[in-house]
């Protein structure tokens, strides 16, 4: 099987770069952030307000996590729930990043990633795939762009009037210094893999860098 790993900061435009290689290439494409997201939406529902490891370990034994795909479409399916519509939800983005550093959860989301990149060629997005994940990965990936473009694109994203530009943008470096300085499985540029950075080139642009370093690599 061939799996490439694509990690990066938020709104750097990983996925949208995951999903437009994997329809190139013909690869599934597992966005491993939507499970940790659609976690955050069950722990949500069951209205649980403390976070911390007994806390987590209840829950993860009490959820069983499905991966579907409609057509190009990942779908995350919790306890029989279809929370794909509420993973973008600026709350669920917020929740996801206190309850995914905490291990118990991680391995329960770690267990479904390999499992998935033994059985097809795919290509896996999140923020620790080259380096935790998929660390023998064939092709890795590190996307990112300029803090003041992520936030433009997170706030057009949001669409919402009430909050400025300005939280946004402080919001995102804040989620990307605790990205960073998490203790476990913190963002970092994995010591192999090609920093790709999308401030100031378009999709395709970008696409043909990463298609001539798989062709290259594979």
């Amino acid at each position: 099987m061939i799996n490439i790993a694509i990690d990066g900061h938020v709104c750097s435009g990983k996925s949208t770069l995951a999903r437009a290689l994997g329809r190139k290439l013909g690869y599934h494409v597992l966005d491993t952030g939507a499970i940790y997201r659609g976690l955050a939406c069950a722990y949500r529902d069951r209205g649980l307000t403390q976070i911390n490891e007994e806390e987590i370990k209840r829950f993860v034994d009490s959820v069983n996590v499905k991966v579907a795909f409609d057509g190009q479409v990942q779908r995350v399916i919790v306890n029989d729930k279809d929370y794909t519509p509420y993973l973008r939800e600026e709350e669920i983005s917020i929740l996801s990043s206190k309850i995914s550093p905490y291990p118990y959860l991680r391995e329960k989301v770690l267990s479904i990633q390999r499992d998935f990149a033994k059985k097809y060629n795919c290509i896996l997005e999140g923020r620790d795939i080259g380096t935790v994940v998929l660390p023998d990965a064939d092709v890795k990936f590190f996307v990112t762009a300029r803090p003041e473009i992520r936030a433009k694109r997170r706030a057009e994203q949001l669409n919402d009037k009430s909050i400025t530009f300005e939280q946004v943008l402080k919001d995102l470096e804040e989620r990307d210094y605790k990205d960073e300085h998490r203790a476990v499985a913190p963002l970092k540029v994995a010591p192999d893999a090609i920093v790709i950075d999308t401030s100031d080139d378009t999709l395709d642009e970008t696409m043909d860098k990463c298609i001539r370093a798989i062709k290259k690599n594979r």
